[in-house]
């Protein structure tokens, strides 16, 4: 099932938030979609770090274009997007923010990415594409949810668009690397990779070249990646950094912050005192840990 989180509605639009509030997924989207965000958020100028996470996201922008300053991966230049597809990534992407922010996000499951998006998570791994690169309803997906008159139609089309796209997979995604890459999340990222090729029944090398294949990163990758995201959800929440250091596993803090510095480009306290306008918003308050 798919998490659908709070919403703010355009200040020129008579919506509000209740009135795109907590929805279902559309049916066989679940999967793929685990969390789609949407509305107008006022922001001043600053560099957003967009952290490593254990989704794809899919940026819309329904006002200015989305500014990327800094890629996951050297070999891709900076630019603007008016909409965009990230891929995993294991550093940061630095983007630019400034006035006011409108536009729709989606959060999609890496497992379901090449039904989805019609790319493979391997091909996408800490790149972003531009959506207009894409062919058919995905690449003409901005002007439609532009042209849309209020929130619900745009979350219709949406519906629709996701739909179609998982109705174009009869196979699903491989079914075992699925499972491995959903006991990963429900582990925290703690699970080791042994025991998940163990209970495959592959080898440890055959199991990394299948995961890598379907989900972008390898297992250890992965693992690492859940662990993080695990460790920036209790951070928002208000948890110190030696408490959060032991729920997730790490040997001790300054394993952590050694983390931290690895995959976000610079130490906790930095990053909070840099998001801590935004994690003030309680429409982006933590979704607790669970699983679809």
């Amino acid at each position: 099932m798919a998490r659908y989180i709070g919403y703010r509605s355009a200040a020129s639009e008579s919506a509000t938030a209740g009135d795109v509030g907590a929805r279902a997924a559309p049916d066989g989207a679940g999967a793929a979609v685990d969390e789609v965000a949407a509305g107008e958020v006022a922001v001043g100028e600053a560099v957003h770090r967009g952290l490593p996470s254990g989704h794809l996201t899919l940026n819309i922008s329904l006002g200015e274009p989305v500014r990327i300053v800094g890629m996951p991966r050297g070999d891709q230049a900076p630019g603007e997007f008016r909409a965009l597809l990230g891929g995993l990534h294991t550093s940061p992407v630095l983007i630019a923010r400034a006035g006011t922010e409108y536009g729709m996000e989606l959060a999609l499951e890496p497992a379901g990415a090449a039904a989805m998006v019609g790319v493979p998570a391997s091909e996408l791994t800490g790149h972003v594409l531009d959506l207009a690169d894409l062919h058919g309803d995905l690449a003409v997906l901005p002007e439609r949810l532009a042209e849309a008159p209020d929130w619900r139609s745009r979350f219709a089309i949406l519906d629709d668009v996701l739909s179609a796209r998982m109705g174009d997979d009869p196979t699903g995604s491989a079914e075992d690397v699925a499972w491995a890459w959903h006991r990963i999340r429900r582990s925290g990222g703690t699970v080791r990779v042994e025991a998940l090729a163990r209970e495959t029944g592959w080898s440890r090398r055959h199991f990394g070249e299948r995961f890598r294949r379907e989900i972008g990163l390898t297992p250890k990758q992965a693992a690492r990646v859940v662990r993080f995201e695990r460790a920036v959800g209790l951070l928002k929440a208000g948890g110190g950094l030696a408490e959060t250091a032991s729920r997730c596993g790490f040997v001790d803090q300054p394993h952590l912050t050694a983390e931290w510095r690895a995959l976000a480009g610079c130490a906790p306290a930095a990053w909070l005192a840099e998001e801590l306008p935004f994690l003030q918003d309680p429409l982006t308050a933590p979704i607790p840990d669970s699983e679809p």
